[in-house]
């Protein structure tokens, strides 16, 4: 397995727990905070929940960032360039191209269907 395949895999684990997090949150900052004892009552630092979730959208986002850029860097560009397979297989045996044995001239031909009319040249 290739570090750029290992980048991959890291970097669609890093968007799914992004879109968990950023699904959980509430867009008007009440979020899962508030589904647990309302603004005013605070059970067992349950007020830092919708900064867990803020500053961990804020990682997953900087850490897919990196990791798209690392997974560049380590994609392996090959910097030789080739037109194509085929040119490069040369065991392949050639056939050149024939022309016909026989080309008929159809200027000298007549066509027995049509009579011959001959020309006065006076």
């Amino acid at each position: 397995m290739s570090t750029y395949s290992i980048f991959i895999a890291l970097i669609i684990v890093v968007c799914l727990l992004l879109v968990l997090v950023v699904m959980v949150q509430n867009p008007k900052g009440g979020g899962l905070s508030s589904s647990f004892g309302g603004g005013g009552q605070q059970l067992g630092g349950v007020q830092k929940t919708s900064d867990f979730l803020d500053r961990s959208t804020w990682v997953l986002a900087g850490l897919l960032i990196a990791l798209i850029l690392l997974s560049n860097i380590a994609l392996d560009t090959n910097n030789t360039v080739t037109d194509s397979k085929l040119l490069e297989d040369t065991s392949t045996p050639v056939i050149p191209e024939t022309l016909p044995e026989s080309t008929p001239n159809t200027s000298q031909e007549t066509n027995p269907e049509i009579p011959e009319v001959p020309v006065d040249n006076n």
